[in-house]
């Protein structure tokens, strides 16, 4: 289990390039940006969360410049849209940046993507709300296709191009790897066409449907798809659940808010993940804050954990006693705790 942050990132909240520092420094595996280039002034779209998120909504900083200034400030951390609007862009272009991104971070990029809610903002762009999903899928095969071959092509219905030379290709190979977000009724079928994760959101059922997913996937010759589950609750049942069902990477959502608040919802979330799992058994990024180790570069293999001193293991440690205040009295671990048996050892 990897355990990741997201958050809305705005002017008015905590600097991008600090927390990315502080995600590194408590060990959490990535961090993920949404994305909204604007928010309509009139429309009738609304956030599922409701219209009371459109003011921070209209306020995003752009994920991927975003994401640059945190990769020059990290080392090991993961940097993901969460999600980028893909239709919404020009393919050929956004595979430059998200190239570029992935050379100057040393190949750390996670590309979630998603069609989008806000029907006006996709007119804006040029974009019929209906064929958003097709647009999403030509847009995805053009950039598989230029990061991969040395001469691309496509000529779809929506894209559509002639033989491109294109430079730098992706760190990682064959390409980074395309986090196909949503919950619908098709959305299996499209992680099985072109996408190499599923990331959907926290929603009930979800660990059913990871159970579908593998099905499928055997059944088409595919190996396991590794699943991220965004907006997971700070609960240990909940978590443990998910890893149980197979979710590979459990993704926290931090407040929009100043340095203060923020850093205190990440001192508290990397209490709560050390402490429901055993300290023997920490996974590798609450092992690497614990033990002061990391991975020279993303594509290091885990460091192989230590049992912790007893003034560094979660109870133990005059800090994370300290914060287990801001906890329902179920997230402290013992030696009966179902949560705990349900983590998977490390590999």
């Amino acid at each position: 289990m990897k355990f990741g942050l997201h958050i809305s990132p705005t002017e008015q909240a905590i600097d991008v390039r600090v927390l990315g520092r502080l995600a590194e420094e408590y060990g959490f595996e990535s961090l993920f940006l949404p994305e909204h280039t604007h928010m309509p002034v009139h429309g009738v779209s609304v956030h599922p969360s409701g219209p009371q998120v459109h003011d921070r909504l209209r306020r995003f900083l752009d994920p991927l410049i975003a994401l640059t200034t945190v990769a020059a400030v990290t080392e090991r951390l993961r940097l993901g849209t969460g999600v980028c609007l893909i239709a919404q862009h020009d393919p050929i272009t956004l595979a430059k940046q998200i190239a570029t991104l992935e050379l100057l971070s040393g190949g750390r990029f996670l590309f979630g993507i998603g069609a989008g809610w806000n029907r006006e903002e996709m007119r804006n762009h040029g974009i019929d709300p209906a064929a958003r999903w097709q647009v999403m899928r030509e847009c995805v095969l053009a950039m598989k296709r230029i990061w991969t071959e040395e001469e691309a092509a496509l000529h779809g219905r929506f894209v559509d191009f002639d033989p491109i030379w294109q430079w730098p290709k992706p760190a990682q190979k064959p390409h980074v790897p395309v986090l196909v977000g949503g919950e619908g009724p098709r959305v299996l079928e499209r992680v099985l066409e072109y996408g190499d994760e599923w990331a959907p959101n926290a929603d009930p059922g979800i660990e059913g449907r990871v159970a579908e997913l593998q099905e499928l996937a055997a059944e088409r010759g595919r190996e396991r798809i590794p699943v991220t589950a965004f907006h997971v609750p700070p609960d240990p049942d909940v978590i443990g659940a998910y890893a149980a069902a197979g979710v590979t990477r459990c993704v926290f959502t931090l407040p929009s808010a100043d340095a203060v608040t923020v850093r205190a919802a990440v001192e508290r979330l990397a209490a709560l993940v050390a402490r429901d799992t055993d300290p023997g058994d920490w996974p590798r990024e609450v092992g690497e804050r614990v033990n002061g180790a990391g991975c020279r570069d993303a594509a290091s293999k885990p460091v192989r954990l230590r049992r912790p001193a007893t003034r560094d293991r979660p109870g133990a440690n005059p800090r994370a006693a300290d914060l287990s205040r801001h906890w329902p009295a179920r997230a402290t671990t013992s030696a009966s705790s179902p949560v705990r048996r349900s983590w998977p050892r490390p590999r």
